[in-house]
């Protein structure tokens, strides 16, 4: 009987820089995973940040090497970028972001991922293009 060598899909988190950090928006079913990242919480926007490289290249080793999940380092998130008016309901739009601007008439997103894209999407944004 042949035999199969079959990997299971690792999730993918996507690692954003904006400014000068490095921030993670992710829910880790894995307690143990929580507990070796938290130190980079912020329970104000339930996010994790990294402020240096240093901390960055420590917490990416962990989730590849030891949680199991593949990494993307976004430098450029423009393509997980939408808009809302203020006048629109924004509060789901906002748990899945990973940084948020306002302008005059305008809120701007940055989405954790191309799913949250969608979904915002879904609820009224746009894409925003710049």
């Amino acid at each position: 009987m042949p035999e199969f060598n079959v990997q299971t899909k690792r999730k993918r988190i996507n690692v954003f820089k904006i400014g000068d950090f490095y921030m993670i928006k992710h829910f880790f079913d894995n307690k143990e995973s929580f507990k070796n990242m938290v130190d980079y919480y912020n329970p104000e926007t339930y996010q994790f940040v990294m402020k240096n490289e240093e901390a960055k290249n420590k917490v990416i080793e962990y989730l590849q090497m030891k949680a199991g999940f593949d990494i993307q380092i976004i430098e450029d998130p423009s393509n997980f970028m939408v808009k809302i008016g203020k006048d629109k309901k924004y509060g789901a739009i906002l748990r899945n972001s990973i940084d948020y601007r306002e302008s005059k008439d305008t809120r701007i997103f940055v989405m954790k991922d191309m799913a949250a894209v969608e979904e915002a999407v879904s609820l009224g944004a746009e894409k925003y293009l710049g």
